[in-house]
Order: C-alpha cells, then sequence, then structure tokens
C-alpha cells in the first residue's frame, strides 16, 4: 500500500481515537451542525489557497476525489478538528464536579 495522504489521515485519526477514547462526545445536533460547518468552509477556502497556489498537493499521493479544487483527504483536518476539541475540553474541563448556577 503507498503512503498516501489518506493513509496519514487515516493512522492519525485512528491514533487520536484511542488516545482520547474516554473523552469522546457523542455527536449531537450542534456537533453535526459544527461538522458541516467546517466542512462547507473546507471547501471553498481550500479551493481558493489551492487555485491561488498557495499549497498544492502531490497527484500520486491522493486518491484522486475533489470537492471543488479541495482533494477529500484535506476535509480529514475538519472532521478531526470536530472529534479533538470537544474531546480537549472533556479532558481539561476542571469544573467537572460543579454545580452550575
Amino acid at each position: 500500500m503507498a503512503f498516501t495522504y489518506l493513509v496519514m489521515n487515516l493512522i492519525f485519526l485512528v491514533c487520536i481515537a484511542v488516545l482520547f477514547m474516554q473523552y469522546l462526545v457523542k455527536p449531537t445536533k450542534a456537533w453535526w451542525q459544527t461538522l458541516i460547518v467546517l466542512l462547507i468552509l473546507t471547501a471553498i477556502f481550500d479551493s481558493i489557497l489551492i487555485g491561488a497556489g498557495v499549497v498544492g498537493y502531490d497527484p500520486q499521493k491522493i486518491i484522486g476525489l475533489h470537492v471543488g479544487l479541495a482533494p477529500v483527504e484535506d476535509f480529514f483536518y475538519a472532521v478531526l478538528a470536530v472529534i479533538i476539541v470537544p474531546a480537549l475540553w472533556n479532558l481539561f474541563n476542571t469544573k467537572k464536579g460543579s454545580t452550575k448556577k
């Protein structure tokens, strides 16, 4: 198997899932809405950056599916952000036992 951006992203996703397993949150409506917004913004801004020549991808390391100009592998970062941020919030939440006012 060739080492592609997809393989790298999957390895990173598995590592994050294992490391933060106990802090992962069950997807809620807000979680899904956040994911959709981030995916849309990723499609727009990555297409602009790629179209302007600011970033590029080795064609031999992507699977060839694109949304706009962005390869699908680039969307893993948005998905990982929606997974990692709530997990880190739970990990570092120091007010777990306190009552809300």
